[in-house]
């Protein structure tokens, strides 16, 4: 009965949500933290595309390249995030450049393989036809094959932003991380209703980024609609 007791205490005094500490900690905690959530999601996604790019055009040229620089991306990602984080901190520091360096490598093995795929469903007709017309090289990937490949780049980009926003947290240990500081801190100071706020607003933010990409692939392709 006496263990009973203190649980119900527990839960009253230090309950799981709260509405009082997210209004009270929304200006120097939340916000913050959200902020520093989708910054650094962001830079991680955007220099993950800009890599995964060049590295998928260079490996279309063979069936080698291809499965060297594929089987590459996938042991970054086989590295635990702490290794990782651990060989960049000599090199980076404490600081979000760190984070931002191991995500991105993080992404690559999902970008790279659908942006591979994507340029891999393009018609060969449609690109010889293209070439016909007068097309280079760069024109007709730029203004036929890139677009034919957007729904499959954007089905990895979309992977690698909720991927990011959740090993974004473990960033943490480096000094960033946004909600990763809040969780690791409701852990030292147990403090329930820190956790859940920052748990559920990693959940929310994953919500919320993958349906604005979603809303942005729908604007940029049109014609998959319709099809459709």
């Amino acid at each position: 009965m006496a263990l009973l007791s203190t649980d119900i205490v527990s839960q009253v005094t230090n309950p799981w949500f709260s509405t009082g500490y997210l209004t009270t900690a929304w200006t120097y905690e939340v916000r913050p933290a959200l902020d520093k959530h989708v910054l650094i999601t962001l830079y991680s996604v955007v220099f993950g595309v800009l890599a995964s790019i060049p590295l998928s055009l260079i490996a279309r040229r063979s069936a080698r390249l291809e499965t060297f620089i594929i089987g590459l991306t996938g042991v970054i990602y086989t590295i635990p995030s702490l290794a990782l984080f651990a060989l960049l901190v000599p090199y980076t520091g404490y600081t979000q450049t760190t984070a931002v360096i191991a995500l991105a490598a993080y992404t690559l093995v999902i970008l790279v393989r659908n942006v591979v795929t994507g340029l891999a469903q393009v018609p060969d007709d449609v690109v010889e036809s293209a070439r016909g017309m007068g097309l280079g090289p760069v024109r007709t990937l730029l203004q036929v094959e890139m677009p034919i490949a957007l729904p499959a780049i954007f089905a990895g980009i979309r992977v690698a932003t909720v991927s990011t926003i959740s090993l974004l947290t473990i960033a943490a240990y480096v000094g960033v991380g946004g909600f990763g500081q809040l969780i690791t801190g409701a852990f030292r100071q147990n403090y329930h209703a820190k956790l859940t706020t920052a748990i559920l607003f990693c959940v929310v933010l994953a919500l919320v980024a993958d349906g604005l990409l979603v809303l942005v692939q729908r604007l940029l392709t049109p014609w998959t609609r319709a099809r459709a």
